[in-house]
This record gives C-alpha cells, structure tokens and sequence, in this order.
C-alpha cells in the first residue's frame, strides 16, 4: 500500500489491487491504517483524490474530475 495525504493532514493508505473500475480510471480503496482494519473512502486513480462520493446503490462519483462507477446495486423500479 502507498501512502497519501488528507487535506487534514491525516494520513491514510492506498491498495494497490482493491478497488473498482470507473469511466476514467479506478477507483482504489482507502484504508485508516496500513492493516486495512478500517476504511477511510476511495481514491481516484484519474485525478489522484480522495474527494469522491457514492451513493445508496454503490455509485461512485469523483468531485474533481467526474470519474464515474456505475451503481453495484440495481433497483426496477426507477427505470
């Protein structure tokens, strides 16, 4: 895992081989501590930043860039 900065100046830890793929590049997971105890969100791979959101169905969507993933939960009744 490599390490990165928060805008607080935490640090968190980012794996190189958990995470998902999304329309501009992957989305990796952020963990709190180098075991991968806790997670902390994603990372952009694209734009390189953890100022992502995501949604009840899974949806991902980077702030900065607008790296998406689709949603991993689907629901009919909103077709």
């Amino acid at each position: 895992m490599r390490t990165w900065s928060t805008d607080d100046g935490d640090t968190v830890y980012i794996s190189e081989t958990d995470g998902d793929k999304g329309s501009k590049g992957p989305f990796l997971v952020a963990y709190e501590s180098s075991d991968a105890n806790r997670r902390y969100g994603w990372f952009c791979t694209n734009c390189e930043t953890l100022d992502n959101a995501m949604d009840a169905m899974g949806r991902i969507q980077c702030n900065q860039c607008g790296n998406f993933r689709k949603p991993t939960e689907w629901d009919a009744a909103h077709e």
